[in-house]
């Protein structure tokens, strides 16, 4: 097996965090610096990340929904000694974030084990869609500007693919992502002279935050996973063909 696919399968990161692990030189093998994220192993050679040996979880990959506080970095650690979303998992596993959201946003974040299904869960040509409620400034959102976010936004790293849009109130709006740039929401209301107040995530695919308290976690069912495999199982470009 490849080395980064061995660190996604024991849950280290994503297979793409994986990779940049290795090529930073943070991975030793047999006690030697490995810098080749194809590299074959199979666990038997003795594998660290950051001199922590990596073990490889022989039950069930695991799951964790989290409804991340203000102020908290969607992180494993951080270097500023801000709070993670990790420390709010009581789990002996080594868990890691799927995406991220900014630390002034609020709501629905996944933690998990599994470096497959975080990568499909991410990976954009998979179009998984996240769905967020913003309280913006300068109210009232008018159609104008709605048409444009449904139609996509120009933003400085390009335009924006479209976005379904709700307006719940004249300063409230919902809106449905299948892409995860940086700040995007933010960006994207900003460009069309409506700032961003309050940022929530509510659902991620077929997730929805519910009644989770801020700062609270939850362990997924298995019927919960099963439905992220789902959405997350062909990339849309394949389904379109098919269709």
């Amino acid at each position: 097996m490849r080395l980064a696919k061995f660190l996604a399968h024991a849950g280290v990161a994503s297979r793409r965090t994986s990779e940049q692990l290795v090529f930073a030189g943070r991975v030793r093998v047999a006690g030697q610096v490995v810098r080749d994220p194809a590299t074959d192993v199979d666990g038997s050679e003795g594998i660290d990340v950051d001199g922590e040996p990596v073990r490889v979880h022989d039950g069930r990959r695991a799951v964790y929904a989290v409804n991340k506080p203000l102020g908290v970095v969607s992180t494993a650690s951080d270097p500023q000694g801000r709070p993670t979303v990790v420390e709010l998992v009581r789990s002996g596993r080594r868990l890691y974030p799927v995406g991220r959201l900014d630390a002034d946003t609020t709501g629905l974040i996944l933690l998990t084990d599994d470096g497959d299904l975080a990568h499909r869960l991410m990976h954009p040509s998979y179009e998984v869609p996240r769905v967020y409620r913003a309280r913006v400034r300068r109210p009232p959102v008018r159609a104008r500007e709605l048409d444009a976010l449904r139609e996509g936004v120009l933003l400085d790293d390009g335009r924006t693919a479209p976005a379904k849009v709700r307006r719940l109130a004249g300063d409230t709006l919902e809106l449905t992502l299948h892409e995860g740039r940086k700040r995007q929401v933010r960006r994207m209301l900003e460009a069309v002279g409506h700032p961003v107040a309050e940022l929530t995530r509510v659902a991620f695919g077929p997730l929805g935050l519910g009644d989770l308290a801020p700062g609270a976690a939850r362990r997924l069912t298995d019927a919960e996973i099963e439905r992220l495999r789902r959405v997350a199982s062909h990339p849309r470009s394949r389904r379109r063909r098919a269709a």
